[in-house]
């Protein structure tokens, strides 16, 4: 067989679960042989720019993309919180491995954030936790933070902020657990689409995707087709907090949505419960309930812009590293 390039971001969480893929893959054919491909997206090459104001969608995937389109790579590894809800249709997902720990994170230098000083100073880039935290306490200030984990902890360290609210599975990846001060209730504080999951993505018409589907995990598959499902009914682009979560029960998945003000003023979250086989349609009917409701209104919400998506490919990437 001949090698296999598998694009990548050049980011150390974006290779490290690049490599963790390719183990699982050497593990299962030791006659495999790949290479990693370095692609740098819009996302990292424009890091002083916050995520919101990039005015499009895909900025963490767009040129990997584009690579696979022309065949300069074979597959792919995505954090699949990065993906748009609307996949390029020449493109699928040949494998969802095991989902880690889908919770947030605090790391902190103030404690935990029940008992944080008021005014400390919460880093985080994604407008879900900022709301969140907000809905939590209004007395802590969100301060925009982008960057690599390491970065974002140096900025810590440097007391550039008080402290982090982060995805634990972008921690553990890195081996960097130690730093956690303590993990947040997902079911309070609800995580992005797809947050903890990787996607592994090629040409839908290429054989190295049976090969690849090795690696998938149904279970994980479940939930997050369920997930995107949600996201791309209610048409969320990337400036609205929204999150979601599902976890299978036996042939049944519970779906839970979390819709919130950009001040964290309002928060609605409701849930559904599907069958296992059937995730997309779990999806669609808990964002007809959000629409159907007040939350709806919560869309519209902007400050200058409008949250709704007008190109169909949300940006599921709020940052949720």
């Amino acid at each position: 067989m001949r090698e296999l390039i598998v694009g990548s971001r050049g980011s150390p969480l974006a290779l490290a679960q690049t490599r963790e893929i390719l183990e699982q893959l050497k593990n299962r054919f030791p006659q495999l042989s790949c290479r990693i491909q370095v692609i740098h997206t819009t996302a990292d090459k424009r890091q002083d720019v916050p995520l919101s104001h990039m005015g499009q969608s895909g900025v963490f995937v767009k040129e990997i993309e584009h690579a696979l389109l022309k065949g300069s790579i074979d597959f792919a590894v995505h954090s699949a919180k990065d993906l748009p809800s609307e996949m390029v249709q020449e493109l699928c997902i040949a494998a969802y491995p095991v989902r880690l720990n889908p919770a947030d994170v605090l790391v902190s230098r103030v404690g935990p954030l029940s008992a944080a000083p008021a005014g400390s100073r919460v880093g985080t880039s994604s407008v879900r936790r900022r709301a969140l935290l907000l809905a939590f306490r209004r007395d802590l200030v969100p301060l925009s933070v982008r960057g690599n984990l390491d970065t974002r902890i140096k900025k810590l360290n440097r007391d550039d902020c008080d402290a982090l609210v982060l995805a634990y599975a972008g921690l553990a990846r890195l081996g960097l657990t130690s730093f956690v001060t303590e993990i947040l209730d997902p079911n309070v504080w609800l995580p992005a689409v797809g947050q903890g999951a990787v996607a592994v993505q090629c040409r839908a018409d290429d054989d190295i995707r049976h090969l690849i589907a090795e690696l998938d995990d149904s279970a994980t598959r479940a939930c997050v087709t369920a997930e995107r499902a949600f996201l791309k009914v209610l048409r969320a682009g990337c400036l609205a907090p929204v999150g979601a979560l599902a976890a299978v029960h036996g042939s049944t998945l519970r779906l839970d949505g979390l819709i919130a003000a950009l001040d964290g003023s309002r928060v609605f979250r409701y849930s559904e419960v599907g069958s296992l086989f059937d995730p997309e349609s779990l999806g669609a009917r808990l964002a007809e309930r959000f629409l159907a409701s007040p939350a709806a209104d919560l869309l519209h919400e902007s400050s200058g812009k409008s949250m709704l998506s007008k190109n169909g490919r949300e940006d599921l990437s709020r940052r949720d590293n």
